[in-house]
């Protein structure tokens, strides 16, 4: 999985980064609540992995700024806090799960795996739905305006992955890491996915859905925007 920690402790860091990676993970860093948010709205996450008591915006401030922009991405929250009234606050910012600091290793990462799961389970099992085109993760069925759509694996799963984050724009950097995690191809590979997959879902319809927004990637919308 593809995970972020923010937290401010470096030893606390260092042991956290050994044991995930360790155990196949991927882990980007950050060591303040704002450089943190930065990382959380540019780039995709698994799982958050989010401590408290944090320089610069804490992290019920980074939570909830995230659920406020419509980012669903698990969150495990760290503390050393751990009466009832500083569980519901974590969780009333949008928390999904919480963790009492100290801690047992394997528990975290039995916490992070359920956490993916059922985030990815909630996916598949969501319609993703913009303007007049629908995709069905559960069939793999795209449709426009009641017409079916064929695409091939790359173009299905960037389609996915747009549609998710509608309206939002995706950058570039962040599609060719979702479809091929640290071993991207060059950038003319990514333009003719692009392009198969505007041709599928935009040519022959009165209204364009896949917008190109230059310098800082790509997004799917209607025509209002939404």
């Amino acid at each position: 999985m593809h995970l972020l920690l923010i937290e401010d402790n470096p030893d606390l860091v260092e042991n956290l980064c050994e044991f995930l990676e360790s155990t196949g993970h991927t882990v980007d860093i950050a060591y303040n609540g704002i450089t943190g948010l930065g990382f959380a709205i540019e780039n995709s996450y698994d799982v958050i992995i989010l401590d408290l008591m944090l320089p610069g915006l804490d992290g019920l401030e980074v939570c909830a700024w995230l659920r406020r922009e419509g980012r669903d991405t698990p969150v495990l929250m760290l503390t050393a806090r751990d009466t009832l009234h500083n569980k519901l606050e974590g969780f009333a910012s949008g928390a999904d799960d919480y963790l009492v600091k100290p801690f047992a290793l394997p528990e975290l990462g039995a916490r992070v795996g359920a956490l993916a799961r059922r985030a990815r389970r909630e996916i598949t099992q969501q319609r993703l739905i913009v303007a007049d085109l629908q995709y069905d993760p559960d069939t793999l069925r795209v449709e426009r305006a009641g017409r079916h759509i064929e695409l091939a694996p790359i173009p299905l799963k960037i389609l996915a992955l747009l549609m998710r984050r509608s309206p939002g724009v995706v950058r570039r950097e962040e599609i060719e890491r979702e479809i091929w995690g640290d071993a991207p191809p060059d950038s003319d590979t990514l333009r003719a996915h692009l392009h198969a997959l505007r041709t599928a879902i935009d040519r022959g319809f009165e209204s364009t859905l896949l917008h190109t927004i230059r310098g800082m990637g790509y997004r799917i919308a209607g025509p209002n925007g939404q």
